[in-house]
């Protein structure tokens, strides 16, 4: 499985990384060139950059603030552009983010009602920018993996050519009693083909295999496959 479409996150945050590049060279452009800078003469290339404040590398002490240094030259601020084309996709490697998605759940026979019990998934979207809303991203698309599995369904009413449940009051969706124990791991890995930062995303990663886990655990449960979405209780007490 892989998250396609989701290239907002890695071509932004390339753009703002590429303008701030940009950006931190031209200031330490201008520190070394100011004689009443601590750094004037200085290698640009020896100078790094923390929390907002120059310095030399080999000695961290003999440095000066982007705030100092604008003030002393009256500047209110500072700008830089900067632009980013994604890579083709004849690249050679694989720049999607991946993952694997797991699912146990419990068939009652006698009823044909399925729950799912423990869900996990492990992704691996690049490098993480922020993990909170990354792993809501990826949690709530698992959750609505359940509803693809087991509830969510579209049903015409043929003799007028009408949907027969053309609102929330009749299309099922997981509520708090349907949805299990979900967990969410998150493997980091640095991937510089894909973007300088290595961002990539999670878009709906998080749904592409979770009704596929789930359909699998109910066939190691019944001994069934189910190949028609979602597994109702009908089809499960005609199938066992």
């Amino acid at each position: 499985m892989a998250a396609v479409g989701s290239a907002g996150s890695g071509a932004v945050s390339a753009a703002v990384h590429t303008a701030a590049r940009a950006l931190r060279e031209q200031l330490v452009a201008h520190a070394v060139a100011d004689l009443r800078s601590p750094l004037h003469g200085a290698d640009p290339s020896r100078v790094e950059v923390s929390e907002g404040r120059m310095f030399l590398s080999e000695k961290p002490t003999n440095g000066e603030s982007y705030t100092d240094l604008l003030r002393r030259h009256m500047m209110f601020d500072a700008d830089a552009l900067g632009e980013w084309e994604p890579p083709g996709q004849d690249t050679g490697y694989g720049m999607a983010t991946f993952g694997a998605q797991f699912a146990e759940v419990g068939v009652d026979p006698d009823l044909g009602l399925v729950r799912v019990r423990r869900m996990t998934g492990v992704f691996a979207p690049g490098r993480v920018l922020n993990r909170k809303t990354a792993r809501s991203q990826l949690m709530g698309g698992m959750l609505w993996g359940v509803g693809q599995a087991l509830l969510e369904a579209t049903h015409m009413e043929p003799r007028q050519g009408r949907w027969a449940n053309a609102s929330l009051a009749e299309y099922l969706l997981p509520v708090n009693a349907d949805t299990p124990d979900v967990e969410v791991e998150m493997v980091e890995i640095e991937d510089r083909v894909v973007n300088p930062l290595g961002v990539k995303g999670v878009g709906e990663v998080g749904l592409v295999g979770a009704a596929a886990a789930i359909a699998n655990a109910v066939f190691h449960a019944t001994g069934r496959r189910f190949r028609d979405l979602p597994i109702t209780v009908e089809s499960v007490l005609a199938g066992i």
